[in-house]
């Protein structure tokens, strides 16, 4: 696969507790030029971003993150809020101690507050899949779907694990067609960015995708340079 169908799969993504409107221009400028899919970026940039892109990039923001224990209450605020910034997309995180309690009812309610708040928008709930069984990623693949969501995404990149080959043949293949699955958490060459794109995902998490494509970029300038002299 072209590294440049690759790019148009990715959210370009910076979370970093401590990143700077500074990198996030940067980020938003990277992304523009490498026509990713969106640019992931904490909610308090939002708002600049959208302002800084001026309509030539697609801005997603994540809410609940990354531990998704917040109220339902509190989430779907956050979304409203994502949304009146100028967020298109938005990656939730799905509530975890619901999940391991059982209470999927609970869970479906919280998704679907976050969905109601969000019309409009892409919304991708992220499950965290490394603290799942296989039976409760099977059972939110269903959930998910039937709550409206457009996406079911992998990981926060914030836990123990990130994306594994694995979880997203499984998501894919217990997922109706109309919910997509986006790969997230590690994802740190091109051979994992084409194996999960083989696998199923529609979308991909990462920033080093962008990175190795500069790095590409300048290894294709060094022999131009030369000959020159």
């Amino acid at each position: 696969m072209d590294i440049k169908e690759i790019l148009e799969k990715c959210d370009h993504t910076l979370l970093r507790v401590d990143c700077t409107a500074s990198e996030i221009r940067t980020l938003c400028d990277q992304a523009i030029r490498y026509n990713c899919a969106s640019v992931c970026i904490p909610p308090c940039h939002v708002y600049g971003a959208k302002k800084y892109v001026g309509g030539r990039m697609k801005i997603c923001t994540v809410i609940g993150f990354p531990n998704g224990y917040m109220t339902t209450a509190a989430k779907a605020f956050e979304a409203a809020d994502a949304v009146k910034n100028g967020a298109d997309e938005i990656d939730m995180v799905v509530n975890l101690s619901m999940v391991k309690d059982g209470q999927w009812e609970a869970v479906a309610n919280d998704i679907s507050a976050v969905r109601k708040a969000t019309l409009g928008c892409i919304l991708k709930v992220i499950i965290e899949c490394c603290l799942l069984t296989d039976e409760e990623k099977v059972k939110l693949c269903k959930i998910v779907s039937d709550c409206g969501a457009d996406y079911i995404k992998t990981s926060t990149g914030f836990s123990k694990g990130g994306a594994t080959r694995e979880d997203v043949k499984l998501m894919r293949e217990n997922s109706p067609a109309k919910l997509l699955v986006k790969a997230a958490g590690g994802i740190s060459s091109l051979q994992d960015a084409e194996d999960f794109v083989a696998l199923g995902a529609d979308r991909l998490g990462t920033s080093r995708i962008v990175r190795l494509a500069i790095e590409q970029e300048k290894k294709a300038e060094i022999p131009e340079e030369n000959s020159a002299h």
